[in-house]
């Protein structure tokens, strides 16, 4: 799955001409985050960000899951 956001994270205001703008993008080409900036100072302290307890989560996306709890 690709997700792609045009929302900036650092001031939360849309991106209206994402072709033009800094972007990050961060998986495998086939599954993967696409993030829009407004410039590339916006990029540069989102990068800089150090989240202090980082989780990774995995599911199971078969057809017959069903999530428990």
């Amino acid at each position: 799955m690709h997700i792609r956001t045009t929302t900036d994270p650092i001031t939360s205001r849309e991106v209206t001409d994402p072709e033009h703008h800094p972007c990050l993008y961060d998986g495998d080409g086939v599954n993967g985050l696409e993030i829009y900036f407004e410039n590339e100072k916006n990029k540069q302290i989102y990068l800089a960000m150090e989240l202090e307890d980082k989780k990774i989560l995995v599911g199971n996306d078969t057809d017959d899951y069903i999530a428990e709890g």
